[in-house]
């Protein structure tokens, strides 16, 4: 259980050195949002202006936060040509770390979540922020994935396992590992910004701390994404999902023992010899 701790406070430490090199460009955002919008990016500057012009129509009072992460294609300037709020990292910080990064920042009472390579329609983002003013305070995508295959994704499988694991079997495959989510403010607050870096291990915080975490809307991202090449034919950002997945697992182990809080069911352990 204590590796978990240790890779937990490694996530948070490089985002405080990391954070002085941010430079942050205000622009048209409303100076008291209710949403801010939190759009990480690398290098997406197909995308990028009309990821940003959406996230505008999400609600009249907004704001967009772009994280250029590590960016060398002009992203960062054609977010602020587009009124986002940019901060702009010289270096990549790692995947997902970007979500921590904005959330900091944050001014709304709802902060919704999606990616500079997805152009997600502002009427397909709305669901998301009603949710939580609904009183959600983890609002996620209800999209499982491909379940059914023969071999199911090792992604898939893991986001599964843990929901059942967290005794949450009705949230299938959702997962805070995709976008579009929202969080409350007070689902921030008790989670922390570091946490996200880690989509799984926050959502079974999340969990674990009583939040209300409900599916609140699908979006089949799975079509929506973007291909890489990968090199040797392995997927680094698989293994990064998941054995953030493990993570997660430990945590809830943890917390919880070693059966997860499950009982032995009809074992008869006195009976073997």
């Amino acid at each position: 259980m204590k590796p978990a701790k240790r890779s937990l406070r490694s996530r948070r430490s490089p985002l405080r050195r990391e954070a002085r090199s941010h430079k942050a460009v205000y622009d048209g955002n409303h100076p008291e949002p209710l949403v801010s919008v939190i759009i990480p990016a690398m290098n997406e500057a197909g995308t990028i202006a009309a990821a940003v012009t959406e996230a505008k129509k999400v609600d009249s009072r907004c704001e967009v936060i772009v994280v250029a992460n590590g960016s060398s294609d002009g992203t960062a300037e054609i977010a602020a040509s587009c009124g986002a709020r940019v901060i702009s990292c010289a270096e990549p910080l790692g995947h997902d770390v970007g979500r921590s990064v904005g959330a900091e920042s944050a001014k709304g009472e709802i902060l919704l979540f999606t990616d500079g390579d997805l152009v997600i329609p502002a009427e397909q983002l709305r669901p998301f922020a009603a949710a939580v003013r609904r009183g959600a305070d983890v609002a996620l995508n209800d999209y499982s994935g491909p379940v059914g295959r023969h071999r199911p994704h090792p992604v898939v499988l893991s986001k599964h396992a843990l929901n059942i694991l967290l005794r949450r079997p009705d949230l299938k495959g959702c997962s805070m590992t995709a976008v579009p989510h929202a969080l409350s403010r007070r689902a921030l607050d008790t989670l922390g910004s570091g946490l996200l870096s880690s989509p799984p291990v926050a959502q079974a915080k999340a969990v674990m701390e009583g939040l209300r975490v409900v599916a609140a809307h699908k979006v089949p991202v799975g079509r929506m994404n973007v291909i890489r090449p990968k090199a040797d034919g392995t997927d680094p950002l698989q293994q990064i999902i998941v054995v953030d997945h493990l993570r997660a697992v430990s945590l809830v182990l943890e917390h919880r023992g070693g059966r997860a809080g499950f009982g032995d069911g009809a074992r008869r352990r006195e009976m073997v010899r």
